[in-house]
């Protein structure tokens, strides 16, 4: 309160409202001061100012809950000089305040008067806070005291500078105070003011925009009802924010939704953009998902759903314990290379559950355009992301295991050559910014892991091949098959069928008559699916009411399921023969036994090669006989027999192509064989590619081909010497039961195959001696 100043004010507090009650009664004089801090319900003296006003009570208005609103009009200053606290109210002793004399010069005085006036105009221009009564009083006054001590009450500034101006005793300084005031807060008037038109600018624009976006929004609910584009907009947007992506990403998108509002809605741009939309929402971008690597959990989910296969669960394992140690390396490609029905697909599926990570297939086999790998152009109706794109968004997750399966089926053709689109995928230093065709945005597959499968690594292209690190898995041995039968085949079966242990047994002897009798793989696919005929069969039995009990099969009753037994053992030499001889093969089912027969007959020298022999085998013939000629008569034949000798080779089981050069060896043996005379021991098989100097050089797939000889019976195995180190690779199983020998030449092959071969050359040198010079020997004599 300040003198001749009028507010109004709540009195609320109980010896307050005494006082106002006192005041009434007494002259409706009253002294008003502040307190320092208001928070304090009982204050002394010290807890208020020192200076305070005088004022008179002009109206009092009572509430309902007993606060009285108090209207007053202030006299003069006073000093505060002893406060009486009653027990109903306060009272004081106070000291009215003398205004000290005006000394300035009239025209100084006259002039602060105006400055004030001025000021106090400018202050009203911009902010408009006082009332109409004191802008009025400021206008009209001359009194530089009132017009200070008024305005002052009516300003919204803090009490502490209400105060400061109420004990101020001069003039003079009390207006030039009051003037600083005024400036501040012009200032600060200007400043609100510049923000409020900022803030009432950007409000009007969006009531604008808003506006208009509902008009927009009316119209188009009533054309296309709930499939409006405002809508559609709307959620677009919200989805592009959501993304875990990065700036660049969101910009893009938001940008082709800026696109989509000026299209029509039916049209065919406005289709393939939201398709493009819709895709780039759904990638999972910067999410990733959290990968916890146990070891020791790791190897028994291997061991519960492998069997054997101890190679390559080490390597797993290594894999996997990199992995852990650095979960950010990458380039660490695999390829699970085998023949089909060993496992492979499901083993890069294991691989994936191992690892903690999300899991996806890409089956690659018949893929021939580049366009299935990095999907097509956007621009096109009825694009498309490509299939690695595709896998992504399958799996949720930026680090997803993905399975490149069949990777040596792709093809390539006019469109493009999918196998070299796959070189940046498997590349680690390019793969964290793909490119698909159809997203047009670096996408970073750094973070996949990528494992391959394939039958036939020679197919697949170098540049891809050299990316990868192949695990060769070859074809299961009879006692793999059989414990993969009795702890999943069966098992898995059963459940299938609703069949239980307690309804049907299956005996060892009869999953052995389904793999000799029954399958011909090299990994249990068939297999299983022979169990499952048969496990169909007992089903069938036992909802027919048939089935006396629980059904057992055996080796023996196997054909009352399955009708006769389809397959016989590989055809091979079971007796001692000339010109036969059991030589070892790899095909894409395993190794298999493949019997070659020579013939020698009087002729004029021609060759015949029959039984589906591809070039590299024929070369390996046609070897073998320029070695026979070098050392003919070393061996006892006659050296002229390339002229008077025809010579039929033939690889029995004619339907099935044959190729490479490891028969070299075994051709080369078989020719010696029936030229000499010397019978070939029927349970020796061999392998090996031969030079035209009698040297055994290495072969491939030696693994498959010892299984093959262990499967049917073979006692010796003749492998080239150069092989060694692969015979780490061989099961033990294997190589206990084969008698596995190195040969170096030709000679060393010949000691191990021919029987009585030395006799029989000695015969022959002695005929070819005791004959006439003038009278060309026979080699048929």
């Amino acid at each position: 309160m300040l003198p001749k100043a009028i507010i109004h004010f709540e009195v609320g507090r109980e010896k307050s409202v005494a006082a106002v009650e006192r005041a009434l009664k007494n002259k409706q004089s009253i002294f008003l001061v502040a307190q320092r801090d208001v928070l304090i319900e009982h204050p002394e003296i010290s807890d208020l100012y020192d200076y305070g006003c005088v004022a008179r009570i002009t109206q009092v208005l009572r509430m309902p809950d007993g606060v009285i609103k108090v209207l007053a009009r202030g006299e003069y200053r006073a000093r505060l000089v002893k406060l009486v606290n009653a027990n109903d109210y306060y009272s004081g002793v106070i000291e009215k305040c003398t205004i000290e004399p005006v000394k300035s010069k009239p025209v100084y005085v006259q002039t602060l008067l105006r400055k004030i006036k001025q000021q106090f105009e400018e202050l009203e221009s911009i902010s408009n806070k006082f009332p109409p009564d004191v802008f009025d009083l400021v206008v009209s006054s001359n009194d530089l005291s009132t017009i200070c001590d008024v305005v002052t009450a009516n300003f919204p500034i803090p009490f502490d500078d209400k105060q400061f101006i109420l004990e101020q005793l001069n003039i003079i300084k009390r207006a030039k105070l009051f003037l600083q005031l005024l400036e501040r807060e012009t200032k600060i008037a200007k400043i609100d003011k510049k923000i409020s038109e900022q803030v009432k600018c950007q409000i009007d624009e969006n009531q604008k925009e808003y506006y208009l976006r509902e008009q927009l929004k009316a119209v188009s609910n009533e054309l296309y009802g709930d499939d409006s584009i405002e809508g559609e907009i709307d959620e677009y947007r919200a989805k592009i924010n959501s993304l875990n992506a990065k700036s660049e990403v969101k910009e893009k998108l938001n940008n082709e939704v800026s696109k989509l509002v000026k299209m029509p809605q039916g049209s065919h741009e406005a289709t393939v953009v939201r398709t493009y939309l819709d895709t780039c929402i759904k990638l999972p971008w910067d999410s990733v998902t959290d990968t916890n690597i146990n070891l020791q959990k790791a190897e028994k989910i291997l061991e519960r759903d492998f069997y054997g296969l101890k190679k390559v669960k080490e390597r797993i394992i290594e894999m996997l314990a990199v992995y852990k140690a650095n979960p950010n390396i990458s380039g660490q490609i695999i390829c699970l290379a085998g023949p089909p029905g060993v496992g492979k697909t499901h083993i890069g599926k294991t691989i994936a559950e191992c690892m903690g990570r999300r899991y996806a297939r890409i089956a690659l086999g018949g893929v021939h355009d580049e366009s299935e790998i990095r999907g097509h152009r956007k621009t096109y109706i009825g694009a498309m992301p490509g299939r690695i794109i595709n896998a992504i968004a399958s799996a949720g997750s930026s680090n997803p295991l993905i399975l490149l399966d069949e990777l040596d089926k792709l093809g390539s053709d006019y469109k493009g050559d999918p196998s070299a689109a796959l070189l940046e995928v498997l590349d680690k230093e390019q793969n964290n910014a793909f490119c698909d065709h159809f997203i047009d945005m670096p996408y970073d597959l750094s973070k996949a892991v990528f494992i391959a499968t394939a039958n036939d690594v020679s197919r697949i292209p170098d540049a891809l091949y050299d990316r990868l690190e192949i695990i060769e898995l070859s074809s299961y041995t009879m006692n793999e098959k059989l414990n993969i039968a009795k702890k999943h085949l069966i098992p898995k079966q059963l459940k299938a069928h609703s069949l239980t242990t307690k309804d049907v047994t299956i005996t060892a002897d009869a999953v052995l008559g389904l793999i000799n009798d029954y399958t011909r793989e090299a990994g249990v696919r068939q297999l299983e699916r022979e169990i499952a005929t048969l496990c169909r069969k007992v089903t069938y039995k036992i909802q027919n009411g048939t089935a006396n009990g629980k059904v057992t099969i055996k080796n023996s009753n196997i054909t009352e399921f399955l009708g006769n037994r389809r397959f016989i053992s590989d055809i091979y030499s079971t007796e001692n023969q000339v010109g036969v001889i059991n030589g070892l093969a790899w095909t894409g089912a395993g190794g298999k036994i493949m019997q070659l027969e020579v013939s020698a007959l009087k002729g004029t020298g021609k060759v015949e090669l029959t039984g589906s022999l591809g070039d590299v085998m024929k070369e390996s013939a046609y070897s073998a006989i320029s070695y026979v000629r070098s050392c003919a008569e070393r061996y006892g034949i006659d050296p002229m027999f390339y002229k008077d000798t025809d010579l039929h080779v033939h690889a029995t089981e004619s339907a099935i192509k044959k190729d490479g050069p490891s028969a070299g060896v075994t051709i080369t043996t078989a020719l010696i064989s029936a030229l000499t005379g010397a019978k070939v021991r029927c349970n020796v098989a061999l392998t090996g590619e031969v030079s035209i100097k009698g040297k055994v050089y290495p072969i491939g797939g030696l693994k498959e081909k010892t299984v093959a000889a262990y499967k049917a019976g073979i006692k010796t195995v003749l492998i080239p010497a150069m092989n060694k180190g692969d015979l780490e690779e061989i099961d033990e199983e294997v190589k206990q039961s084969l008698n596995i020998i190195l040969v170096s030449t030709m000679d060393d092959v010949l000691k191990h195959t021919l029987i009585d071969f030395d006799t029989v050359v000695k015969e022959k040198e002695l005929y070819i001696t005791d004959t006439t010079p003038s009278t060309r020997p026979t080699a048929n004599c």
